[in-house]
């Protein structure tokens, strides 16, 4: 029986379960959305169910995943998930094995996955250190150096989200995350209703997705919007470039689909921010592996897994 690789993604809403050969190409790729009110049992369910189907055509050799949480890699168990009911000390890494008559698995954080995925596959190949920074409904963070994920102690590490912007509190994720861009949209909007901004918005949420066609317009109030957020965000990753320097940082999630102009912009603000000796600054660079990175990076885990 042929033997494959086998990466998932386990995340808030969405979960993936790819197949891929020795060099982590992606073969066959299952995707689905959670059942939020059955909770984690529903994902594992779920997981258990594409895991089954193929073993029925394929030895599974090893299994690399990505969580969504801050996962315990001496113990092998989930500490929790900041979205999903049910994953409190759950001992995923035996579970899985068992799912898998077995089979060997590596299990690290979503944010670390990805920044693996990209380092070795996407943006970042053939430079070291990479640093992935993904701009979703949170921040978080990712560290590769000569193609290993950087850990520090436990339990976690390179959580940029959390950086603090001010004495006040702000964080990096409060100020530049999709649910903050989110938020200056809608009071934006709600203080200026008949504003061309305004009248984009739909009222079903995920307003930071009509930013970019709002500036393509010209809307003054979203190019604000959009200046300010690539400012704070230059400045959370400014420490970083003070910290470790780089070779090049790559932005990831729904945010950086914006595409160039977020990439242009955060490096023009990035080489404002840092000290003389270290300008121009790293290469910011944009995330290429799509909805593939976490998946792309479980391979690489499973393919070094034990």
């Amino acid at each position: 029986m042929e033997s494959v690789f086998v990466g998932i993604e386990i995340g808030g809403t969405k979960i993936q379960v790819v197949t891929g050969d020795d060099q982590a190409q992606v073969v066959t790729s299952n995707r689905f959305n959670a059942d939020l009110a059955k909770g984690a049992e529903g994902i594992r369910e779920q997981i258990a169910a594409a895991l089954a189907d193929i073993a029925n055509r394929q030895q599974i050799a090893a299994i690399g995943v990505g969580f969504g949480g801050p996962f315990n890699r001496e113990t092998g168990r989930t500490c929790c998930s900041h979205q999903v009911e049910g994953w409190d000390d759950f001992p995923l890494r035996d579970w899985l094995s068992e799912q898998a008559a077995g089979a060997l698995v590596a299990i690290d954080n979503d944010a670390n996955t990805a920044a693996l995925g990209e380092a070795l596959a996407g943006a970042g190949r053939g430079l070291s250190p990479v640093f992935y920074v993904t701009l979703g409904s949170g921040i978080g963070g990712g560290l590769v150096i000569d193609g290993t994920i950087y850990h520090g102690a436990l339990p976690t590490e390179a959580e940029i989200g959390h950086i603090r912007l001010s004495q006040a509190g702000e964080t990096l994720e409060s100020r530049c995350s999709g649910w903050a861009v989110d938020r200056r949209l809608r009071e934006y909007a709600a203080g200026n209703p008949a504003s061309h901004l305004a009248k984009r918005l739909d009222g079903e949420g995920g307003e930071a997705r009509h930013l970019a066609k709002a500036m393509a317009a010209g809307d003054a109030a979203a190019m604000a919007i959009f200046d300010e957020t690539c400012g704070e965000l230059a400045l959370g990753l400014s420490y970083v470039v003070h910290l470790i320097n780089p070779a090049a940082i790559i932005l990831g999630g729904g945010l950086s689909l914006i595409g160039e102009p977020l990439r242009v912009s955060v490096e023009a603000a990035l080489g404002s921010a840092i000290m003389d000796v270290l300008k121009p600054g790293p290469e910011v660079r944009l995330a290429q592996l799509g909805e593939d990175t976490v998946p792309v990076g479980a391979l690489f885990l499973a393919l070094n897994a034990g």
